[in-house]
């Protein structure tokens, strides 16, 4: 037995092994070397587990060994569990988990495992496009539509030109809000991982490079598709078809379903009315605010992103926004979608988080701070997106899954505190759920449950990037890896990712169960109750359950075309993973190491914050704005005085206030003297003893005022050469500099000087850099005081410049130490 487990290992087979009745779940993607890696050993029998080792799959040698082993009680399938730990081993290669007798998949460690994934998905996204599909090479549905429930009756059953956008799922309805999520998340996910996209297709989804990034093309596919679902002020449609679509599986460019006499294989459009709709069964509708807040939010977000590469589309989508935004704001409310024969709809009952997401993206275009103030006012009012925490749901009850705007908020505003305990409170509530079975899983298991897995996902991980909280790793880690294996079944839940891997081959989905087709990247509903599914009309397995072994009365997944509620890939829910996907693959490339120049001093941070830096001599004007501005936004930052500055009376009853709320108080020499020659860098202009003797006279002034010796040094005129890094280093401290290029040191410079810059230009150019090159990391140096003679004083805007930072995704902050 053991002869043919090694050979499957050798061979690289990804399917779960099993001794007796015992198996180690993983994550098949594999392991980024810095991040929390776990599997997860379940068993149907009593077993004990005090330790395990990773095994290397060539060798069959252990390679490290561990007792870093939870137990845990009876879940699902499983009379026990246990969660093994291996983060500490961090070697790339090849390996395998064994456990006593018991062994798991080969799975890789490396950076690279995330390396296309968000690129990947893609895939499905445009299978799913309708009028022209580039998979099928041929178009479909371009008769939609005929108008339903106008408020102007004699607008119904009249054409409209609404063909485009993307089928919902496998069936071929399209729907407003998972439209619009899909395409909010997908520019969500370029603005914030710009880096993770390549360009492999052309606008119309063929191959073929078009100079913009594939997943611009395909968020602008759903951005044009809501412009025409939006032909005028205060006309929006919300639906395209209905459930009599769900007559036999076929190829959408061989769809023949009729939806009335005379119109041919034109589909009902319908219109947004505010009010309860459908023939037998109605929805639940009171108001147009979930759907409107939806499209002023993708609008105004395609409007930042897209200004660069199509100005005249961006100012459409603007006032498109604008408009969109104020009719939520005119009729509150949630907006629901119309059952026709059947009673299934999504059920949404929420819309405050659709109208702050759209402030909050409205104030990335248009920097009103009356977005701001309505936003965390919305945001007062759901604090929490009422599934978190919550054992179940009606279907798409509350919708979006997860709310960016908490992040927006964070990032934009000052009260940055009150959002992200919103966000955590909801990670609190599911973590919470979880934590009494070896997969940490705590999300409800309704229908579509792992999007709401993504949605947690996406939670954890940008209320870690924009607090600082590390707290969640192994819940995030532990949700991720349920994504790609590390499940009751051992099955990923992306189709053919990894495309060797378990992963579902038998999706409900006609392009594969009529001409087998594969489609690639599409995220299936995921695990359910098996309380629901018993009752769901219409379910039939289709072949033996190759999964019979691991489905218990909790929650059950089967990856049979027949079972269309956990076996279906979602449009909405795919393009609901390009953020996180594109986030683990930027993260896994990032440096862990400071940047450095030539001379040896640090430049640059990892990570996606920026370094606020300020230093003075002897000008110190500025001091108070800058305190007031750091204290609205609650930034910190740092500050690099000379001993000379710190002396003087005026200044420093500030620089105590500065130290006392928690700011970096650092020395910038004692005279502000000039080490070396400006045109011989390697000139020396002090000696050792004047350098070592300056340094300690000013660390004596910072001592006297309370303020340690901290790690980090400012040079004066931020000149030096190796040596005097060397000196410093001696001296138990590291030379630091602003980030060359980010042009905001040069706000010394006055009018007449050959190189002054205006603080527009400084603060243009700063805009450039973020766009064009990214900032992370950066260390933006501004000063704390200049000459009389400029009259333009830099420091006046750095409210703008921390406005900059966080639309750009970034948090502006005090340097570590």
């Amino acid at each position: 037995m053991l002869k043919k487990i090694q050979l499957a290992i050798l061979l690289g087979w990804a399917a779960a092994t099993g001794y007796g009745q015992s198996w180690v779940r993983i994550n098949q993607l594999g392991y980024i070397e810095n991040d929390v890696k776990v599997a997860v050993l379940v068993s149907k029998e009593f077993i004990s587990c005090g330790q395990f080792s990773v095994m290397d799959a060539a060798t069959h040698q252990a390679v490290f060994t561990s007792r870093q082993v939870q137990t845990f009680p009876a879940y699902a399938a499983f009379k026990q569990g246990f969660r093994l730990n291996f983060t500490a081993f961090k070697k790339p290669g090849r390996y395998y988990i064994k456990a006593g007798k018991v062994l798991s998949p080969v799975f890789e460690i490396n950076t690279s495992i995330y390396d296309g994934t968000a690129d990947f998905i893609l895939r499905y996204m445009r299978q799913q496009r309708s009028k022209f599909n580039p998979f099928l090479n041929d178009s479909c549905h371009t008769s939609d539509g005929f108008i339903v429930y106008h408020k102007d009756q004699r607008k119904d059953s009249t054409r409209i030109d609404v063909a485009g956008g993307w089928h919902d799922a496998s069936d071929y309805l399209q729907y407003l809000p998972t439209s619009a999520n899909a395409t909010f998340q997908m520019l969500f996910a370029y603005m914030m991982n710009p880096g993770s996209f390549g360009d492999a297709y052309d606008a119309g989804g063929k191959k073929g490079g078009n100079g913009i990034p594939d997943i611009l093309d395909e968020a602008r596919w759903g951005l044009e598709w809501m412009v025409k679902m939006n032909p005028g002020k205060e006309e929006y449609y919300n639906q395209i078809a209905d459930d009599r679509d769900h007559r036999g599986m076929r190829l959408p460019n061989e769809d023949t379903v009729h939806y009335g006499a005379g119109m041919g294989l034109s589909r009902p459009v319908y219109f947004i009315s505010g009010k309860p709709q459908g023939p037998k069964y109605q929805n639940r509708t009171r108001g147009v605010a979930s759907s409107a807040g939806k499209f002023a939010s993708a609008f105004a977000l395609g409007a930042k992103i897209l200004k660069g590469y199509d100005p005249a589309f961006a100012k459409q989508l603007a006032g498109k926004a604008k408009e969109a935004y104020a009719f939520g704001k005119k009729y509150p409310g949630n907006n629901q979608t119309i059952p026709f024969g059947a009673p299934y709809f999504y059920e949404e009952d929420n819309y405050v988080d659709d109208m702050e997401l759209a402030a909050l993206a409205l104030y990335e275009t248009d920097r009103q701070p009356g977005y701001l103030k309505e936003a965390l006012d919305f945001a007062r009012r759901e604090p929490v997106t009422p599934w978190m925490g919550a054992d179940t749901a009606r279907h798409y009850q509350w919708y979006p899954f997860v709310n960016l705007g908490h992040y927006l908020g964070a990032r934009q505003t000052a009260d940055a505190k009150e959002y992200l305990s919103f966000m955590k409170t909801g990670i609190e509530r599911v973590r919470q759920r979880g934590a009494n079975n070896p997969f940490l899983m705590g999300v409800p298991f309704i229908w579509c449950s792992n999007n709401l897995t993504v949605a947690l996902l996406t939670q954890i991980s940008l209320y870690k990037e924009a607090s600082g909280d590390h707290q969640y790793d192994e819940l995030e880690a532990a949700l991720r890896d349920w994504l790609f294996g590390c499940n009751p079944w051992g099955t990923s839940m992306i189709c053919d990712l990894p495309e060797k891997g378990v992963a579902p081959k038998d999706p409900h989905s006609a392009f594969t169960h009529l001409h087998g087709h594969k489609i690639s990247g599409g995220l299936v509903d995921g695990p359910i109750y098996g309380s629901i599914w018993d009752k769901l009309i219409g379910i039939k397995l289709y072949k033996p359950d190759v999964f019979a072994e691991f489905q218990s009365p909790l929650v059950i997944y089967h990856d049979d075309y027949g079972d269309y509620s956990s076996n279906e890939p979602t449009m909405d829910g795919t393009a609901s993973l390009s953020y996180y996907l594109s986030k683990m693959q930027a993260a896994a490339h990032k440096s862990t190491k400071p940047l450095t120049d030539s001379e040896g001093a640090v430049i640059g941070l990892p990570g996606r914050k920026v370094y606020l830096i300020f230093s003075a001599h002897d000008k110190g004007e500025g001091g108070a704005y800058i305190h007031k501005v750091l204290n609205q936004y609650h930034v910190k930052a740092s500050f690099f005085f000379t001993g000379d500055f710190l002396r003087t009376p005026g200044f420093r009853p500030l620089v105590l206030l500065l130290k006392k709320e928690g700011h970096y108080i650092a020395a910038h020499s004692d005279k502000h003297l000039l080490y070396n020659d400006w045109d011989r860098r390697d000139s020396l202009l002090v000696t050792k003893e004047q350098f070592k003797n300056d340094l300690e006279a000013a660390y004596k002034t910072l001592s006297g005022m309370g303020i340690k010796k901290g790690q980090w040094f400012l040079p004066p005129y931020e000149w030096y050469n190796k040596t005097i890094v060397q000196w410093a280093r001696e001296m138990g401290l590291t030379v630091i500099n602003f980030t060359p290029g980010t042009g905001t040191n040069a706000d010394y410079t006055w009018p007449g000087q050959p190189n002054y810059k205006s603080s527009a230009q400084l603060l243009d150019r700063l805009k450039k850099v973020a766009e064009e090159k990214g900032l992370d990391g950066s260390i933006l140096l501004i000063h704390y005081g200049t000459d009389e003679r400029r009259k333009d004083k830099f420091y006046k805007q750095l409210g703008a410049i921390i406005s900059l930072l966080r639309s750009e995704g970034y948090e502006p902050d005090r340097l570590p130490g």
